[in-house]
């Protein structure tokens, strides 16, 4: 792929293995750093250390739901420089799940399964 996102973090957090796997052998073909996280608490402590520039983050996560973690990391992000961008990923169809999470300032929300194209899309205009 042309696109290049060196010098770009970003932070994948699912607790499907194969998701993780997948998304990080695609985004790390675009040169960003990636560091990935499989429950909530886990990615709120990568989200801390690292400053990532967006979290891919998915809703349904043991320890700290996604919407719980899109809190904390937006709320500690408000006292220090810009929040990372955030593609909330999820299996759940509902509605309203998709309003909340935008009133929650997500960037992006999609819907599982998504083509992997559509998120690369998605992650370099959001990088760009």
């Amino acid at each position: 792929m042309a696109e290049d996102l060196s010098g770009k973090t970003i932070l994948i957090v699912d607790d499907d293995r194969d998701i993780l796997t997948a998304l990080e052998t695609a985004l790390g073909e675009l040169g960003a750093e990636i560091v990935t996280a499989s429950d909530g608490n886990a990615a709120v402590a990568e989200a801390q250390s690292r400053q990532p520039d967006l979290v891919i983050l998915d809703m349904m996560l043991p320890k700290r739901s996604g919407f719980l973690v899109m809190e904390k990391i937006r709320r500690d992000k408000k006292e220090k420089s810009d929040p990372p961008r955030v593609i909330m990923i999820t299996g759940n169809q509902g509605s309203r799940h998709k309003v909340y999470a935008e009133s929650l300032g997500v960037d992006r929300y999609m819907n599982k399964p998504f083509r992997m194209e559509k998120l690369l899309e998605a992650v370099k205009a959001l990088l760009d």
